[in-house]
């Protein structure tokens, strides 16, 4: 059940497809990204770990449930093949790409692939789908052509430098046949299987060169939104829509560990918008495959503080990623080269996330990029309570956040005045100290004043 109390009475331009408003003639008006993506919210699917059965079939059985949590963007982890050469555990890593226009027949088949994109088209998603550029499976057939790979000083193939990833197959970026073929695999999966864009895996460890080339030469079959794993300014140049807000993600860590403050925070965010280009739009999160299998859980990471931590990636800047499980309170670590199915007995944060979604999609201060307001910072006196406004046009969000497990006093601004969302109880200058992880969020609405 959806909570739906406080929306605000505006009109919401649809994300299921291609965006419209209509000219003085009444003619439809094509709204491109990063417009179109204002305010999505993003959410990651693992095939593998998603239901018992690990296949397109039983994971479509979830989207009802996905349309009416209300995020926008499915982004599929990679389906294709995985090699065996050098494989790691039982099933391998989903990176380990064997074939890049295949699909994983543990998955299911081509065309139960392509019925989950129409079926999430239909329910007014896009799809987006994880693409691994840098490297191949040691048993990908581009191994066996000459200059495809990088190799070593005997003139073998070899696992990207600097890394643990000795199941796969560092590409070389010189070749400009290999570039080529790239791009053939990418725009395979849009003509035949109709994805809207692409999650691009180490984005940063590919040439600049090749993604610009990329989306240039994509752009000609359809408008895709692009996601770079990658956590810097240069992938905005013309390629990236969205890049990872990973520096963010880690000072969270670390001040949820006790190792930072809330200060170190607003520093982080004030000193991110300066470094970025207006229109970029950031990706922050409590978690995502990487951070669930190798670092921990979000309760191991965050504790009790948990909700909180997703409150303020959800309101401070840029797009909220969910991670599958997440919503049902996902409390282990999923095993990476193996079969761990997520437990959907009792989806209990369902509700809670849905929640924080329509406070994003009804208040366009809280929209992504430049679409939004930018944080202002609010002193209350306690560097272990972060607060901020954002504003767009009219519309108002205040935010007030303890980041801590304890009990902290705060100095509430006499120009706060408002009622909290969750709660429905009145925050003022009265409040003079939060329980552990305490949260407030008010949301004014230009048309509803």
């Amino acid at each position: 059940m959806r909570l739906l109390y406080f929306i605000l009475p505006f009109l919401l331009v649809s994300s299921a497809c291609t965006s419209t408003s209509q000219s003085s003639e009444e003619d439809p008006v094509e709204v491109s990204y990063p417009e179109r993506a204002k305010d999505m919210v993003i959410y990651e699917v693992n095939i593998r770990q998603y239901t018992p059965e690990g296949t397109f079939n039983a994971f479509a059985e979830h989207l009802p449930r996905l349309e009416e949590l209300g995020v926008d963007i499915l982004w599929i982890m990679p389906i294709q093949p995985i090699g065996e050469k050098n494989r790691k555990g039982g099933l391998g890593s989903y990176y380990s790409i064997k074939d890049y226009t295949a699909v994983n027949p543990e998955f299911g088949t081509m065309q139960d692939f392509k019925n989950i994109v129409d079926e999430a088209h239909k329910r007014g998603m896009i799809v987006i789908l994880d693409w691994v550029a840098n490297h191949t499976a040691f048993d990908h057939a581009w191994t066996e052509k000459e200059g495809y790979h990088n190799t070593d000083s005997l003139g073998n193939v070899t696992w990207p430098e600097g890394t643990d990833w000795t199941d796969v197959a560092d590409l070389n970026y010189d070749n400009k046949d290999m570039q080529s073929e790239m791009i053939d695999a990418l725009r395979f999966w849009v003509k035949e299987a109709d994805v809207d864009g692409y999650r691009c895996d180490v984005a940063g460890f590919v040439p600049m060169e090749f993604w610009n080339r990329a989306k240039d030469s994509l752009d000609v079959d359809k408008d895709l939104f692009m996601l770079a794993e990658w956590d810097e300014p240069k992938m905005h140049e013309d390629a990236f829509h969205m890049t990872y807000g990973w520096g963010l993600h880690h000072y969270m860590n670390e001040v949820a560990k006790g190792h930072k403050n809330a200060d170190s925070l607003k520093s982080f965010v004030s000193k991110d918008y300066e470094r970025y280009p207006e229109d970029a739009i950031r990706m922050n999160f409590t978690t995502n495959h990487d951070e669930n299998s190798w670092n921990g859980t979000v309760f191991e990471r965050f504790g009790d503080g948990h909700q909180a931590y997703a409150v303020f990636a959800f309101t401070v800047q840029g797009m909220p990623l969910i991670y599958s499980g997440q919503e049902a309170g996902l409390d282990k670590r999923l095993a990476f080269f193996e079969k761990d199915t997520i437990d959907w007995g009792e989806v209990k944060y369902q509700d809670f996330y849905a929640f924080l979604i329509d406070l994003k999609k009804n208040n366009p201060a809280l929209y992504n990029g430049e679409y939004g307001g930018k944080p202002e910072f609010v002193d209350v006196g306690n560097p272990m309570v972060i607060a901020y406004t954002r504003e767009k046009e009219g519309n108002r969000v205040d935010v007030i956040i303890n980041l801590s497990g304890k009990n902290q006093s705060v100095s509430i601004p006499e120009s706060w005045d408002f009622s909290d969302v969750f709660s429905g109880g009145k925050v003022s200058a009265s409040i003079t100290e939060l329980q552990p992880y305490q949260y407030f969020v008010g949301s004014k609405s230009a048309g509803n004043e």
